[in-house]
């Protein structure tokens, strides 16, 4: 054993050291940046469902209900029902007046087409309207205020506010009149329940509701003659059932929207010209109020009958679920902050202030929820076509690759007996040193060792020369350096290197006395340049370790005889690889512009035109992180380096040869299946609790577990593979759950420190020194 000292005065510090700092201090929000961005996202999808009914929905409708406590003046009376003064009060519509209502919109295809002929027979109506259709088709809303109708409040969820609690009533109240507020800068006075239709249907259990909403000064509509359009019993009927008998006045409902309309467009124009050559006029709620009230002076008000009357006057900057101060919002023609003495008031209110702000912020969710959902759903049905074609990809190659590697007469040409250098980079490893080099002792292939002593602050160096004395190791140098990183500390190894073949390991690292003669045999075929091994967990017996340890076997293992045959492999791990020292040199050695030197290196062989190959018989086993801090740690560096290299060898996407087929073949899928997939996959858990909760519980399990039945299909294939016991596989439900969040939080940490610019130094982890030599690992 030999002992080298490369010392000299202090050097000043690496760029990425000077950046430690700078990225230490940026995790923490980068972190909390990356749950908010699931939280929001989380957001997002529960107020489409709430905008869908899928979320709070509630489609009880009460019926045959008793209706005792209703007094009976209201349940004879008109369709029009005030409390003023607190005072239950009915306004009936006047003879040969038509009171034109709509309910269950605004719809796209529908309301537009009944605007128009509207339009074009100068005929106001009033549209009652389900405010989270107004939040998300706020224009349609806006062009009907502009073109002079009325619009009234039909809850926000359209539910039976008879079963709803006075909080979930006033919610559907204020929502819908914030949603007003945001897309046509108004509130109304008027409301419609759902469900409801005359007035002799009110009941004991909705008469309080349109009591407490009358105190708010509300008006409550309802009906006198209903076309029963929603039956699409034909155009006629519709015409038909939707006429006054006798001459008499009507509040007249159709529907904008709530299924197919059709009919409803083509009987409308019948109806109107219709109802005209009898000598009818049509009027807005608002204009049947106006006209009571003139009536109950002795006055005429016939401008209130006929034209427009749904304009916008007076202002409210009071609470968007109470309509303003006038109790019955009209009726006596004295209220509102828009007008004084007998100036009568429309329905509808100016929105100011926070009102006015709070209606375009939900307006503004809306419109986020309504693009956001659908593209990630999109995007997560192209993620799960993709990752299932992956799992099909990778047992089929995977499968061709074992059969055509482990063939009785497959070989990569004369067995290579000769020397082979290994370098082991050190960095504060006292705990696992030594057991990294009674592991080579019992190398079967010729070997030297170059352990380099990367400035560490502990005996490394000195356990590590006392072990190679013990073991009676005379083919060991130890070479210590000041602090410069692994790549540094590798390039030195390569250096020093004496052999044509060098086998790099991590300094926590044990490998089985075969894994050196394996890990060679590739460079028989001269066309090879560097070879992966295969790296095991070691210390697996925790529920973090069997995590990494399903992650080993079937993410990278499985991963890397596909690529190995695609001839596109992106990574050799650093617990085992072995290459060419002529190609290290060749490519400038190992680099540390990224944090994934093993990446970079890889990627730099395949653009030089080198085959890279895996040999899952070299078989090396390593102390992964053992807590959920260390294991962040490692995998940000990871995540964060594979970015960086993949960034900076991005020309070989317009390369030719090795290098080409590497950029058009092996870039896209780590990019989609190391970046974009894990990026998804909470997403997709998301998708599928808020599916289990409001949609289809039952549904969305059996998707679940359809999914997880397909990873645990290829997991124990890939332990199959690498002849692993199944028992860790009971682990593998649990690591869908927590583990894969883990990992988005991760690549969301990694890619804002890019989009940053932050960088990390070489990062050390706690070692145990608990994998000892590979006899000792229960398997």
């Amino acid at each position: 054993m030999t002992t080298t000292t490369s010392r000299g005065r202090r050097r000043a510090p690496t760029r990425i050291e000077r950046a430690a700092g700078r990225a230490a201090a940026l995790q923490k929000p980068r972190v909390i940046l990356a749950l908010l961005l699931l939280l929001a996202l989380t957001s997002v999808m529960l107020l489409d469902g709430y905008l869908r009914a899928e979320v709070g929905g509630d489609q009880r409708v009460r019926t045959g209900a008793a209706s005792g406590e209703v007094p009976d003046d209201v349940l004879d009376g008109g369709p029009i029902l005030t409390f003023r003064s607190g005072r239950a009060t009915t306004v009936s519509v006047p003879d040969k007046t038509i009171a034109l209502t709509f309910d269950d919109g605004p719809n796209p295809t529908w309301t537009p087409q009944v605007l128009r002929i509207l339009r074009e027979y100068d005929v106001p109506a009033t549209f009652f309207l389900v405010g989270s259709m107004v939040s998300r088709y706020p224009g349609i809303v806006e062009d009907m205020v502009q073109q002079g109708d009325e619009v009234g409040i039909h809850t926000f969820t359209h539910v039976d506010l008879s079963y709803q609690s006075p909080a979930r009533v006033r919610r559907e109240m204020t929502q819908t009149q914030l949603a007003l507020a945001g897309a046509a800068g108004i509130t109304t006075t008027l409301f419609r329940a759902p469900y409801s239709s005359e007035t002799d249907a009110i009941d004991d259990y909705s008469w309080p509701v349109y009591k407490e909403l009358g105190e708010d000064g509300y008006t409550s509509v309802f009906v006198d003659t209903d076309s029963d359009d929603w039956k699409r019993p034909g155009v006629s009927k519709i015409v038909k059932w939707a006429t006054p008998k006798a001459g008499k006045g009507a509040s007249v409902l159709f529907h904008d929207a709530g299924g197919e309309r059709s009919q409803t467009i083509e009987a409308l124009p019948k109806y109107i010209e219709k109802m005209k050559a009898e000598g009818y006029t049509f009027t807005t709620i608002s204009g049947v109020l106006q006209k009571q009230n003139a009536a109950a002076r002795g006055t005429t008000a016939a401008s209130g009958t006929t034209g427009t009357t749904g304009g916008t006057t007076g202002t409210t900057g009071g609470s968007p679920g109470t309509p303003g101060e006038q109790p019955g919002g009209l009726p006596d023609g004295t209220g509102g902050t828009g007008g004084t003495g007998d100036r009568l008031q429309a329905a509808h209110r100016e929105a100011t202030g926070v009102t006015l702000y709070e209606g375009k912020a939900l307006i503004a969710a809306v419109t986020l929820a309504e693009w956001t959902v659908p593209t990630l759903s999109v995007g997560l049905m192209v993620v799960g076509v993709a990752v299932l074609g992956r799992f099909g990809m990778m047992l089929l190659l995977a499968r061709r690759h074992h059969r055509r590697r482990n063939r009785r007469r497959f070989s990569w040409g004369p067995t290579i007996t000769r020397p082979v250098s290994v370098i082991v980079p050190a960095y504060n490893e006292k705990e696992c040193i030594a057991n990294t080099l009674k592991s080579l002792a019992k190398s079967t292939h010729p070997i030297e060792v170059i352990v380099v002593d990367d400035g560490s602050t502990d005996d490394t160096s000195e356990i590590a020369r006392a072990a190679a004395t013990s073991l009676g190791m005379t083919n060991v140098r130890v070479i210590r350096q000041e602090n410069a990183g692994k790549p540094a500390a590798l390039n030195n190894g390569v250096r020093s290197a004496s052999h044509d073949i060098v086998v790099m390991m991590d300094g926590d690292t044990v490998f089985e006395p075969e894994a050196v003669h394996h890990l060679v045999q590739p460079f028989a075929n001269p066309q090879v340049g560097a070879v992966a091994g295969n790296a095991k967990v070691g210390n697996r017996d925790t529920i973090i370790g069997a995590w990494q340890h399903i992650e080993y076997v079937m993410g990278f293992n499985l991963d890397r005889r596909m690529y190995d045959l695609l001839r596109c492999m992106p990574t050799i791990p650093g617990a085992i690889g072995a290459f060419r020292r002529d190609a290290v040199l060749e490519v400038g050695g190992m680099s540390d512009d990224t944090l994934a030197e093993d990446t970079d290196i890889t990627i730099a062989m395949h653009r030089a035109g080198r085959q890279v190959v895996y040999q899952e018989h070299a078989r090396a086993w390593t102390e992964a992180p053992g807590s959920l801090k260390q294991l962040w740690s490692q995998r940000y560096r990871w995540s964060y380096g594979t970015m960086q290299a993949l960034w900076k060898h991005r020309g070989s996407l317009t390369d030719k040869g090795p290098s080409g087929r590497f950029g058009r073949v092996g870039m896209p899928l780590v990019v989609l299946f190391q970046i974009v997939t894990p990026v998804f996959a909470p997403l997709i858990d998301v998708f599928t609790v808020y599916s289990m909760i409001f949609i289809d519980f039952r549904a969305a399990l059996l998707a679940w577990l359809a999914v997880l039945g397909i990873q645990l299909g290829c997991a124990a294939y890939a332990f199959r593979l690498d002849r692993e016991k199944y028992r860790y596989l009971l682990m593998m439900p649990l690591q869908q759950l927590a583990y894969r969040q883990m990992m988005y939080l991760v690549l969301i940490h990694s890619c804002i420190t890019a989009l940053t610019g932050g960088r990390l130094r070489w990062q050390k982890l706690k070692r145990t020194g608990e994998v000892g030599t590979p006899a000792g690992v229960s398997r």
